[in-house]
């Protein structure tokens, strides 16, 4: 049946999830304190790039299932409340800013009443659902007891949607009288990925709250376990990729996310294990995660490495040489910058006197708005016109589909150093071009 759903907070998490449940069939009401937002919304324009967003957008605004608002008296009346702002990291810190969860709270509890669920989708630091259910309690209108529920969000950027109709997993996070009550109505929220056989887990608070965060850190243990196979690989005169295909044919350890390369960037991983490591020391638990400091370090030193190859290939200074950097988003499919390795190694190799051009198919808006010091180009032609090293930083598709021969009859030098280790080093060579990549033996 469908149901009237509030979705607070309207940053990436938040207009995704807003959509798709929209889509499911349920009445949404969006809030963002962001009256410019809000108003972009409702015309259909996402504030992000996400693949299939604007075309969601545009089907289910017609249908009057989906609205936009800075009034949170108007989600008086919603079943369930999904609770879906930022938890950035603190600057100056490890740990995660959780200020936009709790004033998203405080602002939502004179709205509720005894039939409401607020649902926390955020990622937070584990024990955060008690405390903000006692601030909802506090704030709630006399007499309603409130019912809270953590629900963590798994999105891939370049991947949301599908992630958020068809997950690979539920996980609820109940307490309380009211918890047989709370799983029944999200059962409801989900009834339709729910019917097609996704699976469903419920648990307590602090499973919930430390399932999204583990998982991370799983991926990156994964990620930089691999690079540092790479620095292994480059010293030993190994090659890498040949190494991960080997691993992956192993079941228990598989082929994903053993791609070596710049290392993992965006709003999650990084911030994420770092905010696990800042929680675990609270607790008294920091020894249990000791290893991700160096998780974090190998992840960093990569971009440097990435710096110290277009260095040598450039005749050991990067002073007055033109690089082009292709990439600006943390990953492709997205116009996320965040953390983003490309920009940190582009921003690097300026600070070394080079001349930088950077191109992208979706992130040069906000890459402009962050690093205006370096310069950009409308095409893969345009950033590599008499370039004397290409650095290829995010896999994109439209660079694989490159033709190298091309290409290198406008550089100044075909040198070409793969960030990401997803071009055909054979195609390549064979165009007359120097290929380099991390982790694997120079040819």
């Amino acid at each position: 049946m469908p149901l009237t759903i509030s979705v607070i907070g309207t940053g990436y998490l938040g207009v995704v999830h807003a959509a798709c449940m929209a889509e499911l069939g349920h009445t949404v009401i969006a809030v963002d304190s962001d009256p410019a937002k809000v108003e972009s919304l409702s015309r259909g324009v996402a504030p992000m790039f996400e693949p299939g967003l604007d075309d969601l957008l545009g089907a289910v605004l017609p249908t009057g299932r989906l609205r936009f608002t800075t009034d949170y008296a108007q989600v008086s009346g919603a079943d369930v409340h999904f609770i879906c702002v930022g938890t950035p990291q603190l600057k100056g810190e490890n740990a995660a800013d959780t200020s936009h969860v709790f004033a998203a709270a405080a602002s939502l509890a004179p709205q509720l009443s005894a039939k409401s669920l607020v649902v926390g989708k955020s990622t937070v630091p584990v024990g955060t659902a008690a405390k903000l259910r006692d601030l909802l309690q506090q704030g709630a209108p006399a007499g309603v007891p409130v019912r809270l529920a953590w629900n963590p969000e798994f999105l891939r950027e370049g991947f949301a949607i599908r992630d958020t109709v068809a997950p690979n997993r539920f996980v609820y996070g109940v307490d309380g009288p009211s918890a047989a009550a709370d799983v029944a109505l999200l059962d409801q929220v989900y009834a339709a990925p729910l019917a097609s056989g996704t699976p469903r887990l419920v648990c307590d608070f602090p499973t919930a709250e430390l399932v999204k965060v583990a998982a991370n850190a799983f991926l990156a243990t994964k990620i930089s376990f691999i690079n540092a196979m790479a620095e292994v690989c480059e010293a030993a005169g190994a090659d890498v990729v040949l190494l991960a295909d080997a691993l992956g044919h192993d079941d228990r350890i598989g082929r994903k996310f053993l791609n070596a390369g710049v290392g993992f960037g965006g709003g999650c991983l990084p911030k994420d294990i770092r905010a696990f490591m800042a929680r675990a020391c609270e607790l008294g638990a920091d020894e249990a995660l000791g290893f991700l400091r160096e998780i974090d370090a190998i992840n960093v030193r990569r971009r440097s490495r990435m710096v110290d190859l277009a260095r040598e290939q450039c005749g050991g200074s990067l002073a007055g040489k033109r690089v082009a950097v292709l990439g600006a988003a943390f990953k492709p499919d997205s116009d996320d910058i965040r953390d983003s390795p490309a920009l940190d190694i582009a921003a690097a190799a300026r600070n070394e006197g080079a001349v930088v051009t950077v191109h992208d198919p979706k992130a040069m808006t906000a890459a402009k708005l962050v690093h205006p010091d370096l310069e950009y180009a409308d095409s893969v032609e345009e950033a590599c016109l008499r370039a004397d090293v290409v650095l290829h930083l995010t896999e994109w598709k439209q660079f694989r589909a490159i033709d190298p021969a091309k290409l290198a009859t406008i550089v100044a030098n075909p040198t070409i150093i793969d960030g990401r280790n997803t071009l055909d080093p054979t195609g390549w060579r064979a165009a007359g071009w120097t290929y380099r990549a991390l982790g694997r033996p120079a040819v």
